[in-house]
């Protein structure tokens, strides 16, 4: 099929050599808007995720033995504060779903991530109207969940084996177990924090908002301060090399599959 596709298809036609140049261009302002700025800190935050994070803090609250509404509850609302974009938040995804948090959940993280957060809300509402922007939020998270029980359903075999694989892997589980749970958050918030403010936008006619963007760079440097503290306090060179390894191996799961579909 590849083969007669490629021997058929009339790439000297103008519409098809248009539509060709178009797609390398669309690739190219990707690469240029969202992979260094946006991509590559939430690498970092899912390596962090997966490596720092308690696995049994995880399935506490987002594995198959939570209580269900808490589960869903924290997945759907959870990106409000991570700003993402629907590219970005598919490492923090895979981080959360790889370190024990069933499908649904996950899921449910994964859809309303994007549409949730801060920024697009508050953006919407201003363009579209507070009506709009309040349906954009309250329809995302009700979405999500209705989507992430529709997944876990039609995954259900597959879930149910997974989590008696985890129930065996969780005694020998002790990530984290050396530092406090605030250690750990502290760690994180400054590498969401290095995302959010490195992303920020103008916007002239909000005088606090505009006020960010003129110093924001400042204020990411700020996270920066407080990201290398944070490391240089808390974590040993191994534990480094696991999390540098983990944003690496995530990078080659979901980079070409992105590029691929852009």
């Amino acid at each position: 099929a590849v083969f007669l596709g490629f021997y058929f298809i009339p790439i000297d036609h103008k519409v098809v050599g248009n539509a060709i140049m178009e797609s390398f261009f669309m690739l190219q302002e990707y690469a240029r808007a969202h992979v260094l700025l946006c991509l590559v800190p939430a690498f970092f935050i899912a390596g962090a995720i997966g490596n720092f994070i308690s696995q049994g803090a995880v399935l506490k609250y987002l594995g198959a033995k939570a209580n269900k509404i808490l589960a869903y509850g924290v997945a759907s609302v959870s990106g409000a504060i991570l700003a993402v974009c629907s590219c970005t938040v598919l490492p923090l995804f895979g981080s959360i779903y790889k370190r024990g948090a069933g499908l649904g959940p996950a899921i449910a993280f994964l859809y309303s991530g994007p549409a949730i957060n801060v920024l697009a809300i508050v953006m919407t509402a201003r363009i579209l109207g507070i009506e709009i922007g309040i349906a954009r939020a309250v329809g995302a998270v009700i979405f999500s969940i209705v989507i992430g029980i529709i997944m876990h359903f039609i995954f259900i075999k597959e879930e149910n084996a997974r989590n008696k694989e985890l129930e065996l892997l969780i005694p020998q589980d002790n990530s984290g177990s050396k530092r406090r749970l605030w250690q750990t958050s502290l760690n994180i918030f400054a590498m969401i924090g290095i995302l959010i403010f490195v992303n920020w936008g103008s916007d002239k006619s909000m005088y606090v908002w505009n006020l960010i963007y003129t110093y924001k760079y400042f204020i990411t440097g700020g996270f920066l301060i407080l990201l290398a503290v944070t490391l240089v306090l808390w974590f040993k060179k191994d534990e480094l090399k696991s999390w540098v390894k983990s944003s690496y191996d995530f990078s080659l799961q979901i980079m070409p599959l992105l590029f691929g579909g852009v």
